[in-house]
């Protein structure tokens, strides 16, 4: 799919819908790609086995590798990211580790924007330091500090948005430095999904999703994917992949699949419902400050060609952030995102001190901050739900 326009909303929308509505080139022609629910293919051949093993060929000998259905999934996110090849995994946290140890080792140094999803922060302070990796943390929305920090990376991590605040970064220039000085570039761009933003169209080396979220859209599936260039996949694959054992099972696949049929639709709904409810908490007396991209002025909105449901507020001194969350009535508690459904997450339950360190001072959030997912539902009801309960939680 690597003809589609990759600034042009409404072309890369059309066109997604009818590529994704088709699934070409499959035996008998089916309208829905069957399950291969299978853990192993056997061969004709010794020579056939051998091309397989050699590599010659890429056809599938064991699940925990390659599978039909898994494949026909990569295809299609390699096409929507105008990449060469995708990787499949169990979750976005095996893509992101898979990925990352694909290409670190001893003694390497990342480079990271702040404000990453909070397990990548986990992995960063936790596991990476045992292999002797270490990690820097810079303020990737000026790209002035991350140039000067950027000499001697092995790898420069990004979100754009970023977690829970939802910064932006110029992905274009951080590319072209992180080129410059031979570093790899990796953005997690689950909020944006391939179809509001492509990060490979603005130079940047890998592309990963939690396919959980919009890719899956239903809230049934976990799952992760990376896309880029057939070298640096192949990386992974030879790396990583196979031996980390974080396979994509064949139903699962099946269900992206199903769920990337829609994505060109629940999109702009989500979108828009989430404008909506943002501009009227901007406009609420109990509200300090919105975190939507959309009303964002960073040069990184160059590279989005939406937005999508998923933004933050901070409430005032006078709400009480539980009885707020708790006088919810059609807004769900919970984490993750990108499905049917309305949620809400407060930075104080999720971000909360450990002893290794104080969550919400570290990455300077707000006690009084808290996340929307804005679902499918009507948005007159959400806002309905919302005003209701800032009312109960006044003080």
């Amino acid at each position: 799919m690597s003809d589609i326009p990759k600034l042009d909303r409404a072309a890369v929308l059309e066109r997604a819908a009818t590529y994704l509505a088709h699934d070409g080139n499959l035996p008998f022609d089916p309208v829905v790609p069957p399950i291969y629910q299978t853990s192993l293919f056997t061969f004709r051949s010794y020579g056939e086995m051998e091309d397989a093993f050699s590599g010659r060929t890429r056809r599938p000998v064991y699940s925990r590798g390659d599978n039909p259905t898994v494949m026909e999934f990569e295809k299609r996110i390699a096409g929507l990211e105008g990449a060469a090849e995708a990787r499949a995994f169990s979750s976005g946290m095996g893509a992101i580790s898979a990925t990352l140890l694909a290409f670190l080792q001893r003694g390497d140094r990342i480079l990271s924007t702040r404000h990453i999803y909070g397990d990548t922060f986990r992995l960063f302070q936790r596991l990476l330091p045992r292999f002797g990796i270490t990690v820097e943390y810079v303020d990737a929305t000026e790209v002035e500090a991350v140039a000067a920090r950027l000499p001697g990376a092995r790898v420069l991590y990004l979100e754009s948005p970023s977690s829970m605040v939802f910064e932006l970064q110029d992905l274009p220039r951080l590319a072209a430095l992180a080129r410059a000085e031979g570093v790899i570039t990796i953005i997690d761009n689950s909020w944006a999904t391939p179809l509001f933003q492509q990060p490979l169209a603005h130079g940047i080396d890998l592309s990963l999703h939690s396919a959980s979220k919009y890719i899956g859209g239903h809230s049934d599936t976990v799952a992760g994917v990376v896309a880029g260039s057939a070298e640096l996949v192949g990386q992974i694959n030879q790396n990583t992949f196979s031996m980390f054992g974080a396979k994509l099972a064949p139903f699962e696949a099946w269900l992206l699949l199903r769920g990337l049929r829609t994505l060109p639709f629940r999109l702009p709904r989500h979108e828009a419902s989430a404008l909506t409810i943002a501009e009227r908490l901007r406009d609420h007396a109990d509200i300090v400050r919105i975190f939507h991209p959309g009303f964002s002025n960073h040069a990184g909105t160059a590279t989005l060609l939406g937005s999508t449901g998923l933004f933050s507020f901070e409430v005032n001194e006078t709400i009480d952030v539980p009885t707020f969350v708790d006088a919810l009535k059609v807004f769900r508690i919970g984490v993750s995102w990108g499905g049917h459904e309305s949620l809400v997450v407060p930075a104080l339950a999720t971000l909360r001190q450990t002893p290794d360190y104080n969550a919400l001072a570290y990455f300077g959030v707000s006690a009084r901050l808290i996340r929307l997912h804005i679902g499918l539902e009507d948005p007159a009801i959400l806002w309905a739900d919302l005003e209701q309960a800032l009312t109960k939680a006044r003080r």
